[in-house]
Parts: C-alpha cells; sequence; structure tokens
C-alpha cells in the first residue's frame, strides 16, 4: 500500500514538473527563443520544483541534502539529454510541431526518471529493490 500511495505522490508532483516546464517552455517558445534553449531553461525550472517535492513529499527523504541534490541532477541531466536529443530528432529531422515532439520525448524521460529516483537517489538505506 505505501508503494502504490508513493507512486500517486510521484505522478500528482509529476503533474507540477510537468505543467512547471511546459509552461516555461511554452513562454520561451512564444518570445521567439530557440527551441533547444527553451527546452533547457524549462528544464532548469522543473528540476528545481522537482527536487523539492520529490524530497520532501514523495519519497520523505532524510538523507544528504547535498549528495541527494547532486545525484538528482546528475540523473536529470541524463534524462535531459535523452530528451534533447529526441526533441532535436523530431523537430529538426523529422518535422513534427515542437510541442507534439516535446510530448513525445516526455513520456520516455518521465519513465527514467522515476526509475533513477526511486531506485538510486532516494532509495532508503538498506532496502535492497529488486
Amino acid at each position: 500500500m505505501r508503494t502504490q500511495s508513493e507512486l500517486i505522490r510521484y505522478i500528482l508532483t509529476g503533474g507540477l514538473t510537468t505543467a512547471t516546464n511546459y509552461a516555461l517552455y511554452s513562454i520561451l517558445l512564444l518570445m521567439n527563443v530557440d527551441y533547444l534553449i527553451a527546452n533547457s531553461i524549462a528544464w532548469l525550472g522543473a528540476v528545481l520544483v522537482s527536487y523539492m517535492a520529490n524530497r520532501l513529499w514523495v519519497f520523505r527523504s532524510h538523507g544528504n541534502i547535498l549528495k541527494e541534490l547532486f545525484s538528482f541532477t546528475a540523473a536529470r541531466l541524463l534524462t535531459f539529454a535523452v530528451e534533447t536529443a529526441g526533441l532535436w530528432m523530431f523537430v529538426s529531422k523529422l518535422h513534427f510541431p515542437k510541442m507534439h515532439a516535446k510530448i513525445l520525448v516526455s513520456v520516455v524521460t518521465v519513465i527514467g526518471n522515476y526509475i533513477l529516483c526511486k531506485y538510486k537517489i532516494f532509495a532508503k538505506e538498506g532496502v535492497r529493490h529488486g
């Protein structure tokens, strides 16, 4: 039951994070900022919101904040690289609309981020997963 509650909190937090990301991305596109730069700025804003929400509300972590923040950001950089490459491919090479491409690549990054958070960043000490 605890895992189900955690997953629900993660999904709700993910909604907030996604809303932050898409709002920033959309605003920057409206300001004629290049889509890859807009994505980078939106990513940074979303990472800050996501880290605090995941630490405090989803995983209720009491671990070392600097260690977690470093791990969280490093993991997000990995999925950010995947997202950026996907955006570039869909927009520049396959000519998808920018927002449609963003939605498509978000599916992969959301799943990857959950797995990295659950099993690497906010894993409880002494608890083995898998």
